[in-house]
Formats: C-alpha cells, structure tokens, sequence
C-alpha cells in the first residue's frame, strides 16, 4: 500500500470547510462566525491563488503556497538572530560587525579561548611579532601631511578617516552623526559625490568633498562643472581636500539615477538639480577625457580652491589607463596630491550585481598596482595614497599600509558604528535603524549625539589597537611597517610574507626602462599621456 500523501488542495479545502461551518453549521456557537470569516477570506485567497498566473506554486497549492514567501521574507533576520555562524555571513561577519559595535560603544573587546579562525586555512593572514616589542605610540600622533609641492595648503589627516557615502544614500542624522564624531576625533568626512550638504556643514567636521562626474553642488544647468560655484563651497574652512571621483568599488564604469520622485527639496539643493527630474550621475566626466586634459582639471581645481590638496578616486580597472595618468603627470608637471583605491568589493553603494560580483580590482590588488606604479614611475614620495575597501579592524589598516598606502578610510565600519545592523536594505528605503533612509519618521530613531560618540570612540579604540599591534610587532611608527612584517597562508603546509609574495617594483624603473615585471613593462607600454586608449603595437 503506498504512502498517503495529502493533496496540494487540501488546505484550500480545509478553508472552504471551515467557512461552511462557521457560518451554516455552528451559528449557535459564538466563536463561529470568526471561523467563518476567517475561512471565507482565505478561500477568498485561494481562488485568486487558482485563477493567477504569475506564480506556479500559488497555482498547484492554493492558499499553503504562500507559506513559502512568508518564510523567504523572514529568511534573513532568521539567519542572522539564529542560524548564523560567527565568521560566516557576508559582506561582514558577525564577528567583524561585534567588533566595530564593541569598539563604538567603548566596550571591551576581548575575546577568550583563543581565536575562532581557522589557522591552517589558505588565505589566513598574520603580523609577526618582535621579541623585542617597541614603545607604543601615541594613537593620535597617526597622522599624514597631504600635499605636495604644488599645494599652498597642505592637509593633516588622520591614519584612519570616513570614506565617501553620500546624503541621498544616508540620512541627515547620519551625516550629522558622522561629522560629529569626526569633528571630535580630528579626523575628516568624505562627502562622496552628493555635495556638501546642510548637515555637514552643521557639525563642523573636516570634510573632503568628493566631486563625481555630476559635478553636484558646483554644476550648470546642464550638468556641466561650473567653477565659480565650485570656489565658493571649496574655499571654505572646512573644506580641507578636494576629491575626484573617477570611480568606485560598488559599480566602477557604471553611472546612475536617482528617480525625480526621490529628489527631495534638501537634495535638489544639496546637488544643485532640479525637483521633478531625475538625477543622473553620468559613467564619465565632461570637463576632461584624455589624460593629459585630467591633469589641467587637476590643476584648475586646486587654483579655484585656494591651494588645496586635490587627489582623485579610482577603482582600478584597466591598468593601462592609470600608467597613462601617470605618464601625463610626468610630461606636464602637474601632480594630484593623493590618490585614495577603491575596491571592487563593493560599498555602500546598490549596484547590478554583475558589477558588485565581477567589475573592478579588489581593493588590494589595485593598491600594489597603484603603489608600483608610481614607485617605477619616479613620483611616489610626491603622491599619497589611501585605500578604501572592507576595512574595519586595526589589522585591516595594518594590510593595506603594509602594501603601500597612507592611510586608509571606512564606509561600512563607520555605519555599524552608527547603528548598522547590516540588514541589506539600504536601497529600499526602508532601513530599521535610520542610517540609510530618507523617511522621517525612521530616521529619529539614530539619536545624533549618542552615534556621534560612537563614531568618536570607534575611531580611537580602533587606533589603539593598531598602536598596539605596531608596537608587538617592534615597529614605532605606522609608516616603518612593511611587507616584511605581514604573512598570509597559502597552502596548508607553507605561509609566506607579504615580500615574498607580492611584486614590488623599483624606483624609477618604469621611466628608466629597467623594468623586469612583463605586466608592469607590457602596461606601461600600452599607456598614453593622450588617451586612455591603449597603444597596442
């Protein structure tokens, strides 16, 4: 005899029941009418589920079938309140979100029973330590003078800093918070492309403001730079660095539009666009598009900003089209004063898929790129560089300063430190904690002043951890550690240093030909100071 199996209408016939019943069979009970209304609404339901056609499963299992999307919309909070390991979600585990939020709230972060990381796992990464440990260094003395020879005002910035996110993608009290915290930590606010708006300005916190192919906050009409309205934000006190944003790590090359219906009055202000039209964010800038014209706009910006350190972001895709950069800052003299990698691990930012999965370097991989070029090309002493890309922890710093960067800046880690429960949901508007959302109504639930504290405090707890992590290592400064002093795991018998494992390039000897790297040489051949075409022989 087989196996009973109860038919796919059966809950739908159990409604139908139930509704007959409550209303024809029980009507002396007093509850019966309740089962029939409730019976009668879901078979209500389940005839709309039979006579449908978009979904298959609401067609075969009327009525049950939407038990289905009920569970795949609680799927995610179930995982992450009760089924997820600590090192197993993405982008950012449980134990790296702990962290930050320890961190934010000066909490111990202690942890005990040694480390929950598989040890013998490829990819594992470690600092050595020193049987002689140095002195630790004061935290806040972690700082690095940006500008170089052509700038009338050079820049002190902090080791660790607040990477681009912009109003529009957060909310006012977040940037509020955000500025706060950095205004009392000393260390700076990147506006990414959205402008500089009123609740930047509110706080007083160093800004660096990001300037995107929009060109919003300093645009025409037409959506051309304009440069009168970009010298009257950018000689501001509290504009301390000017940043062009060639590029970022969630959808390099792609552009994007915000919808007419989510400009707001405060956006259309901020940005300098129109109400009732779309916003659109072009994949490439006007006011340049060879590279030699980027070194002029280069040069036009830091005039227009009273000498201010202007640098510029990318994340790296074609390396020929950086080396050409590069080889116009050496045909025409003009330098940026920075240079800040972004990562193709994405950000911040919503993008298509493809572009957040497989467009763009990762952040690491285009560091040592940009590092090396500039190294072969003669100009690193003169150009610094920050990096940008899933840092959070004071060993992220350590990797990414190991490999060639100044400083390094955190979009993600900031808002966890700000009350980011990583719930996904920042394109939807409907963020639970208020970061990321523009409704109102939401957004009160991020108290400013209690963020802003945090932000402060994850900032400066972070830093100590780095000084010391320095200091086991037996080095004194940040900028004295090296690819020496890292080790990754490559294979479960064998671990091997940064040095060892990564191509670092000579001084100057992509200029001088001595280049013996064929992808570093190959590149370099390819690249023009008058096009981001590469010349192919």
């Amino acid at each position: 005899m087989g196996k009973f199996t109860p038919s796919r209408y059966t809950a739908f016939a159990l409604c139908l029941a139930g509704a007959v019943l409550g209303f024809a069979v029980l009507p002396w009970w007093s509850k019966g009418v309740y089962l029939g209304i409730a019976g009668a609404a879901l078979s209500v339901l389940g005839v709309i589920d039979l006579i449908q056609t978009r979904h298959s499963i609401q067609r075969n299992y009327p009525v049950i079938g939407h038990i289905r999307w009920i569970v795949e919309l609680v799927r995610p909070e179930l995982r992450q309140y009760l089924f997820e390991a600590d090192q197993e979600a993405a982008p950012f585990t449980r134990s790296q979100r702990s962290l930050v939020y320890e961190r934010a709230k000066g909490l111990p972060a202690e942890q005990p029973f040694g480390t929950l990381l598989e040890v013998y796992r490829s990819g594992y990464e470690f600092i050595g330590h020193s049987t002689c440990p140095a002195a630790h260094a004061d935290p806040e003395s972690f700082r690095v003078t940006i500008g170089g020879e052509l700038c009338a005002k050079p820049y002190s910035a902090s080791l660790f800093n607040i990477s681009a996110m912009s109003f529009g993608s957060l909310s006012a009290n977040a940037i509020r918070a955000l500025n706060a915290g950095a205004r009392k930590g000393g260390f700076y606010h990147d506006t990414g492309e959205g402008s500089i708006s009123p609740y930047h300005r509110e706080m007083g916190g160093d800004i660096v403001w990001e300037v995107a192919s929009g060109y919003f906050g300093c645009r025409t009409e037409d959506g051309r730079f304009d440069p009168e309205k970009f010298r009257a934000q950018a000689t501001t006190d509290q504009v301390k660095m000017i940043e062009i944003k060639l590029s970022q790590g969630a959808k390099p090359g792609h552009g994007g539009i915000l919808p007419a219906k989510k400009v707001s009055r405060e956006i259309s202000e901020t940005r300098g666009v129109p109400m009732g039209r779309d916003c659109i964010s072009p994949p490439r800038h006007s006011a340049f598009s060879t590279p030699l014209e980027m070194m002029g706009f280069i040069a036009q910006l830091r005039e227009l900003s009273g000498g201010k350190p202007v640098g510029f972001k990318l994340c790296l895709g074609h390396p020929w089209e950086l080396m050409a950069i590069v080889k116009a800052m050496l045909q025409t003299g003009v330098r940026p004063d920075f240079i800040v990698v972004d990562g193709g691990e994405g950000g911040t930012g919503a993008a298509p898929e493809e572009f957040s999965d497989h467009v763009g370097a990762p952040m690491r991989e285009g560091l040592l790129f940009v590092h090396n070029t500039l190294v072969g090309a003669g100009l690193r002493g003169q150009i610094k560089i920050g990096a940008a890309g899933r840092i959070v922890s004071a060993f992220d710093i350590a990797c990414v300063l190991a490999i060639g960067a100044d400083w390094a800046n955190a979009a993600r880690g900031f808002m966890f430190a700000i009350g980011c429960v990583q719930s996904l949901s920042c394109h939807t508007n409907h963020c639970p904690t208020g970061v990321a959302t523009q409704d109102p109504g939401r957004q009160k639930a991020l108290v400013v002043t209690d963020k802003a504290e945090r932000v402060y405090n994850f900032h400066r707890n972070t830093l100590k951890a780095l000084a010391d992590m320095l200091a086991a290592a037996g080095v004194e400064r940040p900028e004295k550690l090296g690819p020496h002093h890292l080790v990754r795991r490559v294979s479960a018998t064998e671990v091997r240093q940064f040095a060892d494992l990564h191509t670092f390039l000579p001084a100057r000897s992509l200029v001088d030909g001595a280049c013996q790297d064929s992808f570093y040489r190959t590149n370099w051949d390819r690249a023009s100071a008058e096009s981001f075409d590469p010349v192919m022989a």
